[in-house]
């Protein structure tokens, strides 16, 4: 809520009452964490744990207001390393004079100090508290607090005691299983109170043991985040549900979440519906908290602390979580040893790659950017959709579950031997099931789907959840009409076909982390298609001034030419050694305009695995150290030369007009690569997009912008609005101007919480194209 500053006289924080634009997360350090990371050397200290030292914000250390060190680097196996700035005359900054033991923090005085503006913040935050419960406390069925462990939910667990009348609410921890050995400590502590005080607390596990979990779904990743379903959320809902006699109850959360913890969380606001789980409400009473206060507030009311906290780690959560990395992941095998070890040992196991050793793909972050079940030992692919000859052709081998069952959900089942019939919303569609030894194939002509895409995406759903099922239960705690049970097997009864249990990304949670995609001969496909030697201004100055005759006379050399020649062929400007049509028209629109930029970085994204690697990893906005960028390709496989070179690409193509004039990225003065919203100053690049979208994905020209906005859909084409980096309220507006300017090309409904977009099926992207052709040929 508010600034802060250091205070030289206490060592402590004094909030101010002005409000603050940012906070940097300042949390207090204790002698423990300053032994772990080797600050023995620089300083003198007393070895207690009872009060703190100094101050952290990320990687810099404050001591009473000044600047004594800074961290760099660092992973699971090494310490991060030691820095110590210099003052003006180039002397190594000391904390004390003379060398002398550091001073513990004046807690005391420093909460009083800070007393007043405290009262208004809890004051503040109380009411918002209860006024959310007067709001719904006669239309929900209970009121919780999602309590964790960490510094967060404690304070809030305090607040809401304060708040809400005894018995307005329970508390629910989600433990799963690999929390830290701290935290299991002050969540049985906290029960003990709650319990003391009438408050109920109960505890949600997952059915599945990690060491079970991590086998059969393989580690977790940054994308592939299985474990906060198993583990946290399913829990927890079929927790409520035995709590409240309801599979259909409806709930609020009172969640810990603050808006300073991270880009994500700034944009989240205080109350919200089915953001953290679907028909269910949730409140962030301290969103707008500053670490500084929450930290206070704990001071001042003796709200017990989480060890983990004065041994190091900066947050609470999972032992080997795939968010982590560098400094956080040494801190906690350096803490925790043990518990450590016995999931790297799975991820150990897991590692089938042969080109890095175990160590170095733990070390290196590998392990937390893997995408799919490659790489993964003894996973074998049991699933592949094709298209071909005008059917879709699933084939499964080894299913989990009876896909019979799994039907059901989309309608009304029709067998005579291989033939079969289902009913989907009022409408049929005939399929054929070949049973095979190990297995079957499904084929379904690509008419249906191309008709009616919901169907088509829902088909295939089925299969992979029929080949995949573990089970874990997620789909069964979302189901809220309790149609889903696993009692010996799987039982799907009375579906009210709401489709709620295909809401998971591709479907199903062991499909997304274990299956294999197509590949060619079964080997990893290099993304390196420029080597070292990615285009440069004038190359693309000197192509577009001599087009046909620039492939022969050019003064490129001979390693350089074949590079550049894949760069022009996959952007469509030259085909068999000839300048397109497309190049022409690029040489009468000029060349170097965002509008022109922006159709051939379209046909770089289509047609170029380099440039849709790009695309598919780098979110807009987000500065990506070199390293996490590393780590993502060398879980997919490529070779250490690949990943320097296509990293040092991305620096030379954003120094072309495709980073100047459209602003497809930048490089930071830190060396972090950052891809940005490009601009479009012309409605049809969109069209264009969309068109080439359509026709990569097997000529589907009707979808829903959510659709288009969901980038974790498996398919082969990427969305205009991923591709420039549309949000839900730029896209709205383009796609409803480009119907009523374009109404043969397009049309767009959003009425009645529907959304509707249809291209016109004898349109091409080359028909978007010809509308600049014909505005030339009237000029």
């Amino acid at each position: 809520m508010y600034s802060y500053t250091y205070d030289k006289k206490t060592g402590g924080i004094l909030i101010n009452s002005s409000p603050t634009i940012s906070s940097k997360e300042p949390r207090p350090l204790y002698a423990a964490e300053l032994d772990i990371l080797g600050f023995d050397k620089y300083w003198k200290y007393d070895k207690q744990n009872e009060l703190p030292y100094m101050w952290a914000e990320a990687n810099n250390y404050w001591y009473r207001g000044t600047l004594v060190a800074k961290l760099k680097g660092g992973n699971l196996y090494t310490a991060p390393e030691i820095i110590i700035p210099k003052d003006d005359d180039g002397n190594p900054v000391t904390p004390e004079p003379e060398g002398n033991a550091l001073r513990t923090i004046d807690i005391e005085t420093m909460v009083n100090a800070n007393r007043e503006m405290l009262e208004i913040i809890e004051q503040t935050t109380v009411k918002k508290i209860l006024a959310i419960y007067e709001k719904y406390k006669n239309k929900l069925d209970l009121f919780y607090v999602a309590f964790s462990g960490g510094k967060d939910s404690a304070v809030l667990l305090d607040l809401v005691k304060k708040a809400l009348p005894k018995g307005g609410f329970v508390v629910v921890f989600g433990d799963t299983g690999m929390e830290f050995p701290d935290t299991y400590d002050i969540v049985e502590k906290t029960k003990l109170k709650c319990e003391e005080e009438g408050i109920p607390f109960y505890i949600a596990k997952s059915h599945l043991d990690p060491k079970e979990s991590w086998k059969l779904f393989g580690p977790p990743s940054r994308v592939l985040r299985w474990c906060c379903s198993v583990h946290k959320s399913t829990p927890q809902t079929l927790k409520l549900r035995e709590i409240t006699g309801k599979s259909n109850y409806v709930g609020l959360a009172f969640v810990g979440v603050r808006a300073y913890e991270s880009a994500t969380r700034s944009k989240y606001e205080y109350e919200n519906y089915g953001k953290k789980q679907k028909g269910q409400y949730s409140h962030n009473s301290i969103l707008e908290w500053t670490s500084a206060e929450v930290w206070l507030y704990i001071y001042a009311n003796d709200i017990s602390i989480n060890e983990a906290y004065q041994k190091g780690s900066a947050r609470i959560g999972c032992i080997c979580c795939p968010m982590g990395g560098s400094k956080a992941s040494f801190i906690e095998h350096t803490n925790y040893p043990k518990e450590s070890e016995v999931l790297l040992s799975y991820i150990k196991e897991s590692n089938a790659r042969t080109f890095i050793t175990s160590k170095d793909y733990i070390s290196r972050g590998g392990w937390n950017a893997r995408k799919n079940g490659h790489f993964l030992t003894n996973n074998k692919k049991i699933y592949s959709e094709t298209t071909k000859n005008g059917e879709i052709i699933i084939n499964v081998i080894s299913p989990k579950t009876d896909w019979k069952e799994w039907i059901k959900v989309l309608g009304d089942l029709y067998e005579k031997e291989s033939n079969y019939i289902i009913d989907f919303k009022s409408q049929s569609f005939a399929f054929i099931c070949e049973l095979k030894k190990e297995g079957y194939t499904i084929r379904l002509s690509e008419r249906y789907a191309k008709e009616n895409p919901l169907f088509g995406k829902l088909f295939r759903y089925t299969f992979r959840k029929a080949a995949y099922c573990i089970p874990c239960k997620t789909c069964m705690a979302i189901c809220k009409n309790g149609c889903i049970s696993f009692k010996g097997k799987l039982r799907i009864e009375n579906c009210n076909h709401c489709f709620d249990c295909y809401s998971m990304e591709t479907g199903c949670l062991a499909y997304h982390s274990l299956n294999i995609p197509n590949e060619e001969g079964g080997k990893m496909k290099s993304l390196n298609t420029f080597s070292n030697h990615a285009p440069k201004t004038e190359w693309l100055k000197d192509f577009f001034e001599h087009q046909s005759d620039f492939l022969e006379n050019n003064t490129l050399g001979r390693v350089q030419k074949p590079f550049y020649k894949r760069f022009l062929k996959d952007a469509n400007l030259v085909k068999n050694n000839e300048a397109t049509a497309f190049a022409k028209l690029g040489a009468v629109l000029t060349w170097d305009t965002d509008v022109f930029l922006g159709f051939m970085f379209i046909n770089l994204v289509t047609n170029n695995p380099q440039f849709a690697w790009y695309i598919h990893e780098m979110d807009i906005g987000r500065a990506y150290r070199r390293i996490e960028l590393e780590n993502s390709l060398t879980a997919s496989g490529q070779s250490k030369d690949n990943i320097s070179s296509i990293i040092n690409a991305f620096k030379r193509l954003t120094e072309t007009p495709f980073g100047t004039i459209l602003h497809f990225g930048y490089i930071t003065d830190d060396g972090d690569l950052v891809r940005t919203k490009c601009s479009i100053s012309d409605l049809r690049v969109a069209l264009y997009g969309l068109f080439k979208f359509a026709e990569k994905c097997n000529n589907y020209k009707e979808f829903t912008l959510a659709t288009l906005l969901n980038d974790s859909i498996e398919r082969d084409g990427i969305s205009p609005t991923r591709i420039f980096g549309l949000e839900r309220d730029e896209m709205k507006p383009i796609l409803l101007g480009l119907s009523a300017k374009y109404p043969e090309f397009i049309s767009s409904s959003f009425t009645h919480d529907l959304e509707k977009i249809s291209l016109t099926e004898d349109k091409t992207s080359s028909d978007v194209l010809n509308l600049f052709r014909e505005e030339q040929t009237n000029v």
